[in-house]
């Protein structure tokens, strides 16, 4: 992954939530949640590149409008350094694909990604579980992308077990509306007591929803918009917290059949469930240069 100018790149793969469900609030005022998080084999793209000096610099935007200091990817270097107590620095810069404010995860995965490269750029060999636990301090998503597997998530998310996943491709749209996480949690008609499932519920066929997709599509027309376009190529779902919506097909033809028979307007594409992160091949390959 080595690129000209001393920049090394490395991919960022987005998530899908196949299901959430809120069982409880915490005594620390969080929420109990359950979901399956399954990676995909598309996402932002982070490139990296070594400094002397100790300082750690963005090149160029990430998200619009976040300053460099408040930018995850800028955040989880400096934990890492500091973690690590590395007196190297980095440039940092990142090409975007996964739409903000979606529920895929790009911000979460573009943390992780910096974690995990770093940490093997720096020389620190940090193990899995420390750079896990920096993660969550950066984001309750960020564990799952640092671990590189598809996984059934319990806590805020960061409690992972395992899953193998058949193959699949998916149908991906952004109705391009971004709504605060924290305000949906305090929805008062968002329901927080669901009775927890059981991995097996799932492996038995069983959908169980979206417990932020009934009030995200009464307070967003664009999202009711999206699931009434989706829902004539198959059976929509909410991704996460977010506006980002996504149907699940068995083979790459029936999803771009499915694709090619939505409505023009809605920005839709196509990805296709990862076995494993691709970040994880990218460390498996990766040669430092001469």
């Amino acid at each position: 992954m080595s690129q000209p100018g001393g920049w090394s790149a490395w991919p960022a793969p987005a998530k899908l939530n196949l299901f959430l469900r809120i069982t409880g609030r915490r005594p620390d005022g969080y929420h109990n949640l359950q979901t399956l998080f399954r990676l995909l084999d598309w996402g932002d793209t982070v490139h990296l590149r070594m400094r002397a000096d100790g300082i750690v610099a963005r090149v160029g935007e990430s998200v619009p409008g976040v300053a460099e200091a408040d930018d995850l990817l800028v955040r989880a270097a400096k934990l890492l350094k500091y973690a690590g107590n590395c007196s190297q620095g980095v440039d940092i810069s990142v090409e975007k694909r996964v739409p903000v404010g979606g529920g895929f995860g790009g911000g979460s995965s573009d943390a992780a990604t910096v974690l995990v490269a770093l940490n093997r750029l720096w020389g620190l060999a940090l193990p899995v579980d420390e750079l896990a636990g920096l993660g969550l301090q950066l984001g309750a998503d960020v564990p799952v992308f640092v671990r590189g597997e598809n996984a059934w998530a319990e806590g805020v998310g960061e409690v992972l077990t395992p899953v193998d996943l058949p193959p699949r491709w998916y149908l991906l749209a952004d109705p391009g509306v971004h709504v605060p996480t924290a305000g949906l949690f305090q929805a008062p008609d968002l329901t927080r007591d669901s009775p927890a499932a059981k991995i097996s519920d799932f492996a038995s066929g069983q959908l169980l929803g979206n417990a932020f997709e009934p009030v995200l599509r009464r307070r967003e027309p664009v999202v009711e918009a999206a699931f009434a376009a989706l829902s004539r190529v198959g059976s929509p779902r909410l991704t996460g917290s977010g506006s980002g919506c996504f149907v699940e097909f068995e083979d790459r033809a029936s999803a771009e059949a499915a694709l090619a028979g939505l409505p023009e307007g809605l920005r839709a594409w196509l990805a296709e469930g990862a076995v494993r992160s691709p970040l994880l091949a990218a460390l498996e390959t990766w040669n430092p240069p001469a």
